[in-house]
């Protein structure tokens, strides 16, 4: 096992002049599962490939353990990578495309039969061995995928999006297979995903990259709870962080008819910029609708709505979960028409084209810098 550490690896394209990956400075701890999540485009990818040796490090290191392998070929790292589309032999049974890696190597063909046979117990392939991969699910294919690594037995494993071509039912059981056998095995694991959703259920830590930098890295937790700009707290989550620009007023914020209390330091960080207004982010679970009459109100009259404190929504869209519901609605928020996610009770959701009236609970709200878009809030 290993750690694994990117320190200001930077990778720029042939006849490009913007860096792909720029300054990336990330240390994995030794058996550590760390996701490199982020959009189409980001470098997640690259930065995955640079540390297998796939791609050039043009400035900056890559260390595995204490061993310098920047421009080292990939043979010589002791990894094991995990493609999205598999890459197997398709004319070798599963068990010779297990252990070919080993074949190549000169092991033992009793030592390699050995291992096959323990990694297929492993990932319940035992009665595949004998067949081709065309024979195979996506899942199971997936696992033969898993199954080649794990024999080698290498410091680090590294998935590139192994997921993407599965349906998503299967996406999520192979997923928490993944995941368990990651922490089973005890291998420092290196996993890129384009999906918020498989980055925060399987990391122990999360990165995210926008534009080949270094957005924030941090347990899922912790990065759900304190998004360090509005690209995080816009990106992580699902659904997405609602986020309103919003004047600043005495006390608070000013949010539809009620003023919202947020944290004297964030008022003052934005006055010290000159700021008038600061982008508030509410997570769909955090808004509470305004009681009417001592009861969750499920619309309001158009005579109602004026008189009640909090935002008005117009629901456009209710989507029944059974536990939860989500409410799709839109608000005139500073003069223009903006999109929001509430989250209701699933025995208690209203009508498509209801009024709602919301307002954030005390101590959920996230706190931006609208010009910036760093965090405020503590």
């Amino acid at each position: 096992m290993a750690t694994v550490t990117f320190d200001k690896a930077t990778r720029v394209y042939p006849g490009s002049e913007k860096p792909a990956v720029d300054g990336l400075d990330i240390e994995v701890e030794d058996g550590e599962f760390l996701v490199l999540v982020g959009p189409s485009g980001c470098g997640k990818s690259t930065s995955l490939r640079m540390l297998a040796g796939l791609e050039d490090v043009n400035r900056g290191a890559i260390r595995i353990g204490s061993r310098d392998v920047t421009h080292l070929p990939p043979k010589d790292r002791d990894i094991a990578m995990v493609f999205q589309n598999y890459a197997l032999y398709p004319h070798m049974s599963v068990a010779d495309n297990m252990g070919f890696a080993l074949k190549i190597a000169g092991v033992p063909k009793s030592e390699i039969r050995q291992k096959v046979e323990e990694a297929a117990k492993i990932l319940d392939l035992t009665e595949y061995l004998g067949r081709k991969p065309k024979a195979l699910s996506g899942g199971q294919r997936q696992r033969v995928a898993m199954g080649r690594a794990i024999v080698r037995e290498p410091q680090v494993f590294l998935m590139d999006e192994p997921l993407s071509n599965l349906d998503a039912k299967l996406r999520v059981s192979t997923r928490t297979q993944i995941a368990s056998l990651q922490r089973r095995l005890g291998i420092t694991t290196v996993y890129v995903t384009h999906d918020q959703v498989e980055a925060m259920t399987m990391g122990d830590r999360v990165v995210v990259l926008k534009d080949g930098l270094l957005q924030q890295i941090d347990s899922p937790r912790n990065m759900y709870d304190r998004p360090a700009n509005l690209f995080v707290a816009g990106f992580i989550g699902s659904p997405a962080m609602n986020l309103v620009e919003v004047p600043i007023t005495d006390g608070g914020v000013k949010f539809g008819n009620s003023v919202v209390p947020v944290s004297r330091e964030a008022l003052t960080a934005a006055a010290d910029r000159g700021d008038t207004t600061v982008t508030v982010g509410v997570r769909p679970e955090h808004f509470d609708v305004v009681e009417l009459n001592g009861s969750a109100a499920k619309s309001l009259s158009k005579e109602d709505s004026d008189a009640k404190a909090g935002l008005a929504v117009q629901v456009n869209v209710v989507e029944e979960l059974g536990a939860d519901g989500y409410v799709y609605g839109s608000a005139r928020v500073g003069g223009t028409d903006k999109d929001l996610v509430v989250r209701v009770g699933g025995r208690d959701v209203p009508e498509k084209g209801a009024e709602l009236h919301i307002v954030p609970r005390p101590g959920e709200t996230h706190v931006f810098s609208t010009s910036t878009g760093e965090r405020l809030s503590d």
